[in-house]
């Protein structure tokens, strides 16, 4: 038998699937005292290499209320033909092309290695990608021409058939259209005044071609209305080009101590509006450039007066945003109106100042976009980001796939209560629907628009299982996940992975699920239930509820003698959970302290949608170090890592820095790398900068690169995360000359561990 470890990375690597615990509590009440609930990581679209996708449709069950996909747990009778569901157990016919199947000739989808298969949608059009252009042209002519640029290389990656359009904005909206020879057209729409997606579509003339070609014969030599405005690239990539190259500032004279005026939330409106008429329920991206806060119209979060500053934590908290309720609302409105579309909605931020991710988070998180902050578009950090976005598999597709659903399908005893991540509710009521809703609940179908090889959603359930009925020893629920999307090549495409674990008594056989505890993922669930409340929630009562549940789970699968805090001990799949708990309580998906409102906003973007390693590595940062001694090694997040001879370096998935230690910063000052004797400490000095360019090559986005030493000013960024086991109140009393004191009033792991055994043991708990 395999380990718990080694069955767990099976099951990721073949399914995308990670489970908190791998044997289930077979009752509701036992469940609920597990503290941490059931619940799974998915990653729909998991890259593997040996999954050809199958070139026929999935086998469906009869009853309508069930329809789940046929798959190896299902029992089937080879001379009848038949196959009974493991979801509803009603008996199914195979369909005649089925004919030939026997013991030894099994097609793909009952092989227990394809618990996880995909299979092509052969029926229906094969819709062409739409890529559309919102850029901010409220900026420097240096960020500009660097973003023009950028537009133009990624013009070069499209594929030949796909659609793009361009929408620029200051204090007007221009929507391009494309195709004119010689000439640039675009129509232009106050910056002040929202518009639905009726009056949209009589403005730009975007009503059925059949009443306007009946006027005369004239008309019918133009190209259909419906595509003035977005037009494959094959056929306007030179005028296109010309079109971007030619961009200049925003031509309205800003008067001095005031903002630009930019009209953000109507250009976004217009976006979303003139995909919906045109292309609803197609692939299709809006890509939004923008330099700087909206300050005019629907949708603004900051006045154009410069001596007003933007809202900070501050003035939320004091509730002196005066335009941030309606903003948000504004956003969240077009944010829906995509999601229903199956649009995405991207936004690439790069200005020094905040320019309001927080009002606008619902568009990307809603609809699976990109989020992507940086401080100028002529940062690597933006360039090479933007780059990743068109990167290809090795078949040459876009990593990216179109208007998803999502849809859970689980056994009887188990029904599921909501998912965390970029997704939103199809208000699917069915029988495996919980009536607890945790995240986006009350469903077993989401909305997922924007999906890549990376996107993780968190998904709850709940064991509905009375007390009094147990479930018979030997019994296993089961759970399926059916993603249908569109991949970049235009096909429909459905991936169903389906999986199932043991039940046991919790009373009986709480030793087998305790040792089926997966702590990683465990971790990474609470804390995307954590993020989820901190945005609605206070942040100390956020932090409480975290603490209580930490010694809830100490108290019910610690070893203790009450009342001895000495006696604690954890086995060993929960002794790192605590460690995790710690520095998420650290971490600025809860810590909003030194960060702003748009930076919080951004880490917990990414936080929601990314996988458990990169999840893991944003809850508690990597740290190697370098040395003479060897070579280099992971070490301990912690004060007493930072050595003067060592070079450091850490990887917070959105920052990757390298420190070097006292000793290290003053050879290299006094220029010894650079002397022939000592090449071996040129060769120390380089080492961690290639470690590093690898990193910064594979992350998406791409991180922010720190190069720092003892006593520089972006030291600190290592010192915020590292966990102070030595401080200006306890250096003196260490025996040790080793790590360096931290001036942080932050209680130490140590001091945290101490105080939680003590918690747990004690008997009025």
């Amino acid at each position: 038998m395999a380990t718990f470890a080694e069955y767990i990375a099976q099951n990721e690597e073949r399914d995308g699937i990670r489970f908190s615990w791998n044997v289930w509590p077979s009752s509701r009440l036992e469940a609920t005292r597990m503290v941490v609930p059931v619940a799974a990581l998915f990653t729909p679209l998991k890259e593997r290499m040996d999954l050809p996708p199958i070139q026929y449709e999935p086998v469906l069950c009869s009853r309508a209320t069930c329809r789940a996909v046929l798959n190896p747990l299902c029992q089937v009778d080879y001379r009848a033909k038949l196959w009974a569901c493991n979801f509803c157990y009603q008996r199914n016919q195979f369909p005649p092309s089925y004919a030939g199947i026997s013991e030894v000739n099994q097609p793909a989808e009952l092989l227990p290695h394809f618990s996880t298969i995909e299979y092509v949608v052969q029926r229906g059009p094969q819709m062409p990608l739409v890529f559309l252009y919102v850029v901010d042209t409220c900026m420097d002519d240096e960020d500009l021409q660097a973003l023009k640029d950028s537009l133009q290389m990624s013009l070069s990656l499209l594929p030949p058939t796909n659609l793009v359009g361009l929408i620029t904005f200051g204090r007007m909206v221009q929507v391009h259209e494309l195709g004119c020879q010689g000439i640039s057209k675009s129509y232009v729409f106050r910056g002040t005044k929202d518009l639905s997606a009726k009056q949209l579509q009589e403005m730009l003339g975007l009503a059925k071609p059949s009443a306007a070609q009946s006027r005369g014969p004239q008309t019918a030599a133009q190209p259909p209305l419906t595509n003035r405005f977005l037009q494959p690239v094959q056929k306007i990539d030179m005028s296109m080009m010309d079109l971007l190259s030619g961009l200049q500032r925003d031509p309205w004279p800003v008067t001095q101590g005031k903002r630009p005026l930019r009209s953000l939330g109507v250009a976004l409106s217009i976006a979303v509006g003139l995909l919906e008429c045109t292309f609803p329920n197609a692939g299709a991206r809006i890509m939004t450039f923008i330099g700087g806060p909206a300050t005019q119209g629907p949708g603004m979060v900051v006045g154009d007066e410069l001596k007003t500053p933007i809202r900070s934590w501050h003035d939320i908290e004091k509730d002196n945003a005066k335009f941030m309720k309606k903003a948000t609302k504004h956003f969240e409105s077009l944010a829906n109106r995509a999601a229903a579309s199956g649009h995405i909605i991207d936004i690439y931020a790069c200005s020094l100042d905040q320019t309001g991710l927080l009002e606008m988070k619902c568009c990307p998180n809603y609809t699976g976009g990109y989020m992507v902050m940086a401080d100028s578009f002529s940062t690597a950090l933006f360039n090479q980001t933007f780059q990743k976005v068109f990167g290809k598999d090795v078949q040459g597709s876009f990593r990216m796939a179109f208007s998803g659903t999502l849809e859970v399908k689980t056994s009887r005893e188990i029904k599921v209560s909501g998912a965390i991540g970029p997704c939103v509710s199809l208000n699917a009521k069915g029988p495996c629907v919980s009536e607890n809703e945790i995240g986006t609940g009350g469903t077993s179908q989401w909305k997922i628009c924007g999906l890549d090889p990376s996107t993780t959603l968190a998904l709850y359930f709940e064991v509905v299982n009375q007390h009094n009925a147990p479930i018979p020893q030997g019994g296993r629920g089961a759970i399926q996940f059916v993603t249908q999307y569109q991949h970049s090549s235009g096909q429909r495409r459905i991936r169903v992975s389906t999986t199932a674990r043991n039940w046991a008594d919790a009373q009986t056989q709480i030793q087998s699920i305790a040792a089926s505890f997966d702590q990683e993922a465990a971790a990474v669930l609470m804390a995307r239930l954590a993020v989820y409340r901190a945005e609605t929630e206070e942040g100390p009562d956020v932090l409480r509820w975290l603490d209580r549940q930490l010694i809830r789970l100490c108290q019910k699968f610690g070893d203790y003698h009450k009342d001895d805090p000495t006696s604690f001990r954890f086995s060993e799949t929960f002794s790192l959970y605590p460690q995790f708990m710690f520095h998420l309580r650290r971490s600025p998906f809860l810590q909003v302290f030194n960060n702003s409102p748009d930076e919080s906003t951004y880490y917990r973007h990414h936080f929601n949608r990314q996988d458990l390693t990169q999840a893991l590595i944003m809850i508690q940062p990597v740290l190697y170090a370098y040395s003479f001694n060897g070579p280099p090694e992971p070490v301990l997040l912690d004060s007493s890592s930072i050595l003067p001879d060592r070079i450091l370096l850490m990887d917070t998935f959105f920052q990757i820095l390298i420190y070097h230690g006292e000793t290290v910063a003053q050879w290299r000052k006094a220029g010894y790398q650079n002397m022939p004797e000592y090449a071996n400490f040129q060769k120390l000095l380089d080492a961690p900068q290639d470690d590093a360019r690898e990193l910064l090559h594979t992350r998406f986005p791409m991180p922010r690169y720190i190069d720092t030493e003892q006593g520089g000013s972006q030291a600190r960024f290592l010192l915020s995360k590292v966990n102070p086991s030595q401080t200006h109140n306890n250096m003196y009393t260490w025996g040790q000359e080793s790590g360096a004191p931290i001036l942080t009033d932050d209680v130490s792991l140590q001091v945290f561990m101490d105080h939680l055994k003590k918690l747990a043991v004690s008997s009025a708990a």
